[in-house]
């Protein structure tokens, strides 16, 4: 039978009982799209959870990229996470504003990374503040940790085997963004990209896995796959805009029991700015 919710989320309750563990990191990944106009980072100094400290997508990346948020490499990602207090063998959960939107990246990350016990917040910080839960504005204390990185390479799609995979037609790819985006009907909100979508892509957007903050059971989220053509047993590589909400499938897929989930680190911000990607608009019989 399967399991009615994901074993990578924990509740506000569980969190709630657990403030001040010794064992026990807490991060804000809260991060916005420009097009919203709001600061994670301030907004974490206004208000947090009691012990969180801000995890920034936009300093924890590779800068050189040219890319939005690509993944650090190792070393650098070691030094981020000991900055911010993290072992890798901590029980590390991870929340944002609004739930599952970009506290899966961070997930995602510190898993590939070799962190093994990290979870997401149900509900998010609008839960947990609905709740009447503790917040504060005071800075919290950075313990002296040194964490130690475990990369795990084949979680991570570069553009030459993107590109291979596209051609072969052998591996499902499943696009996180928004339907009118997918199609090439809405502009991309980073100026200079191509509209539409990999050939072959499959949309699930990453909203639809999520309602009021908290994540749907499992039995939904398989469903909401199947009905966009994905087969939740098979390998499976994810994309988005920039690398973010792709997370949020690869947690869907690795909560239904798939470990062969793999995400596109450049994602659309790579693959929509070059001149010789493939790229189609409309359903082109895909969904």
């Amino acid at each position: 039978m399967m399991k009615k919710q994901s074993e990578f989320i924990v509740s506000d309750d569980w969190l709630k009982a657990r403030l001040g563990d010794s064992k026990l990191s807490i991060l804000d990944a809260s991060w916005y799209l420009p097009a919203a106009k709001r600061n994670g980072r301030e907004e974490y100094e206004k208000a947090h959870i009691p012990g969180a400290v801000f995890f920034d997508h936009d300093k924890v990346c590779d800068e050189t990229s040219g890319l939005p948020h690509t993944l650090p490499s190792p070393d650098k990602f070691a030094q981020f996470a000991s900055d911010m207090g993290v072992n890798a063998d901590d029980t590390i959960v991870i929340y944002d504003s609004i739930g599952f939107f970009s506290a899966p990246r961070a997930w995602w990350m510190f898993r590939v990374m070799g962190a093994n016990n990290v979870y997401v917040l149900d509900g998010g910080f609008a839960g947990w503040k609905e709740k009447h839960y503790p917040v504060t504005s005071e800075p919290t204390k950075i313990r002296n940790t040194l964490f130690k990185v475990n990369f795990d390479a084949e979680k991570v799609v570069l553009i030459d085997e993107m590109r291979e995979l596209v051609d072969g037609k052998t591996t499902q790819i499943a696009d996180a963004r928004n339907h009118k985006r997918f199609l090439g009907e809405e502009a991309e909100p980073r100026p200079g990209m191509r509209a539409g979508h990999m050939p072959g892509a499959h949309n699930i957007p990453f909203a639809t896995l999520s309602e009021d903050g908290n994540f749907k059971d499992l039995s939904k989220i398989k469903t909401i796959f199947k009905d966009a053509g994905i087969n939740v047993a098979a390998p499976v590589v994810t994309t988005c805009g920039s690398g973010v909400t792709a997370a949020v499938l690869a947690l869907a897929l690795e909560s239904l029991g798939n470990h062969n989930v793999r995400l596109y680190d450049g994602s659309w911000s790579e693959w929509g700015s070059k001149k010789d990607t493939p790229v189609v608009t409309g359903n082109n019989g895909d969904k």
